[in-house]
């Protein structure tokens, strides 16, 4: 084989590995700016309030059971009790339990990182059905209950925004922090009377909740029956959770959706019982569902995507270069390929420090542009053409818009990838069919002399 065209190979490819260099100090740079946004996003949420949960309302009803411990006197042999108090809790999930809410959200900026805060107006309806002897079946008269309560688990407490007011069957009880449920967490809870515990007990409830939070608003279907309904003015929702909305509707102005659930379908009961007995709560506070907030367009997500492809990029370039080089039969340094691979390499840093202002697609837009008039500019040079520096910069811009769609179309990326190279290869194997390889680098190639018409 030509000593000449092996050297010159060996030479391309070493830079390639170079080039590398540069691209691993990017892409550091694309961590570390992530990571910094990460920590401000995290810092504002500390200040505001985290992403919201919302668990119950769970009835709550303690007692006190009398424990009759029979013994025999040793000396008159006669029974006697000495009875003795245990304390517990009986835990009541509603018939039926209804959300609607109507969501606003906001940004707020720290320096150039914005956070998304939601502000979200929940009117909450429900309805408890208590069975007679709060269904316990034996032994009744040994049980003495204390005042029920109502507890609502709010996983940050802080995005609670009005003074919380329980309508119980035309009365109004004020709520007080705290559940004092340990598996519910954080939250509030409200005293209610007394109840009839000789018969069934039917009980009405509602109370509107503002809250706020950062990332996610959940909710934990806790009814037999569950009906949520959330509305909002952010376009771009991501719904999460155990349970995809049964309607839903998304346009530019925001999003409606629609959820209905039972216990048929939640097993919710049973998984309260487990949490409340053997302290297995994750199935109970896992079987949540909502609405994520984040901003779908990552700048940081997309610029470490992009570099991904930065030495598939790179090779193809340099093929396009070394294609020109061996049909025209040019002389072109390493050195030359050198500032070319340097110029391809900027690209992403520009694309990075662009996009954290003007937003990815824009920042791209110049971040190319400015590229290949660069490098087109330098090539007509090189190659002693304007018309081959238009042809390279032609193909180098159709190679920056297929790696954009690349990066846009996630899920055909790979069948883009391919039909890509698939399509180059072809086009290589075309213009270089009747080359003679051996013959390449034997015969002087034209010297490297600058034309002055284009250089004017």
């Amino acid at each position: 084989m030509n000593k000449n065209l092996t050297i010159k190979l060996g030479a391309i490819a070493l830079l390639i590995l170079l080039l590398l260099i540069p691209l691993l100090m990017i892409d550091g740079v694309i961590d570390e700016r992530q990571q910094l946004r990460d920590g401000v996003l995290e810092d504002i949420a500390r200040s505001s309030s985290y992403s919201q949960q919302l668990s119950g309302p769970v009835m709550v009803v303690p007692y006190r059971k009398v424990i009759h411990n029979w013994k025999t006197h040793d000396k008159t042999n006669k029974r006697y009790d000495e009875p003795t108090e245990e304390r517990g809790r009986l835990y009541f999930l509603p018939e039926r339990f209804e959300l609607d809410g109507q969501v606003q959200t906001e940004l707020r900026a720290r320096g150039i990182y914005e956070a998304r805060l939601f502000h979200a107006d929940n009117r909450i309806n429900g309805h408890f059905s208590l069975p007679a002897q709060l269904g316990i079946k034996e032994d009744f008269s040994d049980y003495r209950f204390d005042a029920p309560f109502l507890a609502v688990g709010i996983s940050d407490i802080r995005g609670i925004e009005n003074a919380l007011q329980l309508e119980l069957d035309g009365q109004r009880l004020d709520f007080v922090p705290g559940t004092q449920v340990g598996w519910l967490g954080e939250g509030v809870r409200v005293t209610l009377p007394l109840l009839d515990t000789g018969k069934t007990t039917e009980l009405s409830f509602g109370f509107d909740l503002r809250l706020q939070g950062t990332g996610s608003l959940q909710v934990l279907p806790v009814g037999k029956t569950s009906s949520v309904s959330l509305t909002a003015n952010w376009p771009h929702p991501s719904f999460v959770g155990n349970f995809l909305p049964g309607k839903r509707e998304i346009s530019d102005a925001g999003f409606s959706a629609d959820w209905q659930t039972t216990f048929f379908s939640t097993n919710l009961q049973d998984a309260m019982s487990r949490c409340v007995n053997s302290n297995e709560c994750e199935a109970f506070t896992g079987r949540s569902f909502g609405v994520s907030f984040i901003d779908p367009v990552d700048q940081y997500l997309k610029s470490d995507r992009a570099i991904k492809y930065a030495l598939l990029f790179i090779v193809l370039t340099f093929a396009g270069f070394f294609l020109f080089e061996v049909l025209k039969s040019l002389a072109v340094h390493p050195v030359q390929y050198a500032l070319v691979g340097v110029a391809l390499a900027f690209f992403y840093l520009l694309l990075l420090s662009l996009s954290e202002h003007i937003g990815f697609a824009l920042a791209y837009v110049l971040s190319a542009s400015g590229c290949v008039l660069l490098i087109g500019f330098y090539v007509s040079h090189v190659l002693r053409s304007a018309w081959h520096g238009l042809s390279f910069s032609a193909g180098l811009a159709a190679l920056y818009g297929l790696l954009y769609g690349l990066l846009s179309a996630e899920d055909y990326a790979l069948l883009m990838g391919s039909l890509l190279l698939f399509g180059l290869l072809g086009v290589f194997m075309v213009l270089t069919r009747k080359l003679d390889w051996y013959g390449i680098g034997l015969k002087p190639a034209k010297p490297l002399e600058f034309d002055v018409e284009v250089m004017q």
